[in-house]
C-alpha cells in the first residue's frame, strides 16, 4: 500500500531538513556481536545516550519491582521542589500493611501498622529492600491514594519523554495496563542519576535494617566488583526476572536493562556478561560539536525559509572496535514549522542508526529566531499549505 499524503509530506520535510533525508556519517560500524537469553534488553552509554545493544527495547513489558525507580523519581522530584523533606513522616495505613507488608508474602520493609516513618527511611525501604509496603505508604502519603499517585507517575513520565510506558501502581503489582519499555527505563535511570546525584546514592547501599530486620540489596551487580552502584531488580510471573543496572568505570557509565529471564542466577549472569562486553568492545566517536549546524527545518511564513538545527551537547556515538559498516542518520520532525519561531526551541530529533538498529536519539533545537516574514511571503506559504491540506483531505476521503 502506498504511503498517505501526510506521511509523504512529513518525509519531504525531513528530506529538506537533512539535505538528502539521510546524513552520511563517517564512522564505520558492524552489527551486534553478542547475544542474550533475556527477552528484552538494552545497554546504553549514559553520557552520550548511545545504544550499544538492544533486543525488543521498544516492546512493552511488565516492569515488576523495577517500577519502583519511577516511584522514587516522583518522590525525588517532590523533595527537589520542596513539597516534602526527608524528615516528613507518613503513616502506615492498613492498606499498605496488608497489601504490601509481611502479610502479603511479597518483598517488604516490614513496616508496622500505623507506624510513623520518615521519607528517608521509606526511600531506603523502597530502594534497598524493594518494600512494597514502603511504595504504598509513599504513594498514599504524597497523593492520598494509589490511583492518584499513579496519575502523578504518568504525568512525570510524559514530562520526562517516556512516551511508551504506562503506570497503574507504585510497587509493581501485576496489571495488564502497567507496561514499560526497556528504552524508557534506561532513559529514566539516566535522568535519576544526573538529576538527583545525592539521593541516587541510596541505590548503591548494600543493606538496610528496619524493625530489627536486616535485608541486603537485591541487585546482584553490586557484589561483582565492576563499578555498579544501582539501580533495581524485579520479578513477576508474566515477565520473569529483570534488572536495571548502572556501572561506572573510569569516566564511563553504562546503563543496562534486562527482563524476561528464567531465574535470578540467569539474570545475574546475563547482566554481568552484557556489562562486561559493553565496557570492553566500544569506542566513542565524535559526530557533531555542541552548537554545530546539523541540518535545517522548513519554516513557513518567516523572514527565512529554513531554520538551522543544533544540539545543546556534543553528539557522540559508541561504535564497536574494528567496525566495518557505516553509521547513518536522519533528522525527524513534524513540519513545516510556522513563524514566528523563537531560538532555542526543541523542534526535531536526530536519529543515528548503526546498521538497522537505532543507536542514538538526540533532541535538536532552533539555532536562531525566525520572525514573521513580509505579507507576500506569508500569503504564498499559506496558499501552499492550504493547497496541500486540500489534497491531504481529498486523499483521506478516497481511502
Amino acid at each position: 500500500m502506498s504511503p498517505s499524503l501526510p506521511a509523504i509530506f512529513r518525509h519531504l520535510a525531513i528530506m529538506l531538513a537533512a539535505a538528502s533525508g539521510w546524513l552520511s556519517l563517517a564512522a564505520p560500524v558492524h552489527g551486534q556481536a553478542i547475544q542474550t537469553t533475556a527477552r528484552w534488553a538494552l545497554l546504553m552509554d549514559a553520557d552520550t545516550g548511545s545504544v550499544l545493544f538492544q533486543k525488543d527495547a521498544d516492546t512493552p513489558m511488565s516492569p515488576a519491582s523495577m517500577v519502583k525507580v519511577m516511584t522514587a523519581e516522583v518522590i525525588f522530584n517532590e523533595l527537589k521542589d520542596g513539597r516534602i523533606t526527608l524528615d516528613t513522616e507518613f503513616s502506615v495505613s492498613e492498606n499498605a500493611w496488608r497489601t504490601g507488608g509481611a502479610l502479603s508474602r511479597g518483598s517488604a520493609m516490614f513496616a508496622k501498622l500505623h507506624e510513623q516513618i520518615k521519607v528517608y527511611d521509606l526511600l531506603r525501604g523502597l530502594i534497598i529492600q524493594s518494600g512494597n509496603d514502603a511504595a504504598i505508604v509513599l504513594a498514599e502519603g504524597i497523593a492520598g491514594t494509589e490511583d492518584a499517585f499513579a496519575a502523578m507517575m504518568n504525568k512525570r513520565a510524559r514530562d520526562l519523554g517516556l512516551r511508551d510506558s504506562t503506570f497503574t501502581n507504585s510497587w509493581g503489582k501485576s496489571d495488564p495496563r502497567q507496561k514499560v519499555t526497556a528504552r524508557d527505563l534506561a532513559k529514566l535511570s539516566v535522568h535519576v542519576i544526573k538529576t538527583y546525584p545525592e539521593l541516587y546514592k541510596i541505590f548503591g547501599e548494600a543493606e538496610f535494617t528496619w524493625n530489627k530486620i536486616r535485608q541486603m540489596n537485591r541487585n546482584p551487580l553490586l557484589t561483582m566488583n565492576m563499578g555498579a552502584d544501582g539501580l533495581k531488580t524485579g520479578n513477576i510471573d508474566e515477565s520473569g526476572f529483570g534488572l536495571i543496572g548502572s556501572s561506572l568505570q573510569g569516566e564511563q557509565r553504562l546503563i543496562l536493562v534486562v527482563n524476561g529471564l528464567k531465574t535470578a542466577k540467569e539474570r545475574a549472569e546475563e547482566s554481568r556478561k552484557l556489562m562486561t562486553w559493553g565496557f570492553r568492545a566500544f569506542d566513542t566517536r565524535d559526530v557533531f560539536k555542541m552548537g554545530e549546524n546539523i541540518g535545517a527545518a522548513v519554516v513557513f511564513g518567516g523572514d527565512v525559509g529554513r531554520v538551522p538545527l543544533v544540539s545543546k551537547i556534543p553528539i557522540r556515538v559508541m561504535v564497536p572496535r574494528g567496525a566495518s559498516e557505516r553509521l547513518s542518520g536522519k533528522i525527524e520532525y513534524t513540519g513545516p514549522l510556522f513563524a514566528p519561531l523563537a531560538a532555542d526551541v526543541k523542534v526535531a530529533n536526530l536519529r543515528i542508526y548503526r546498521g538497522k538498529e537505532l543507536a542514538l536519539d538526540a533532541p535538536l533545537y532552533t539555532a536562531i529566531e525566525v520572525k514573521a516574514g513580509p505579507l507576500y511571503s506569508r500569503a504564498f506559504d499559506a496558499a501552499y499549505e492550504y493547497s496541500v491540506s486540500l489534497v491531504r483531505k481529498y486523499t483521506n476521503k478516497e481511502k
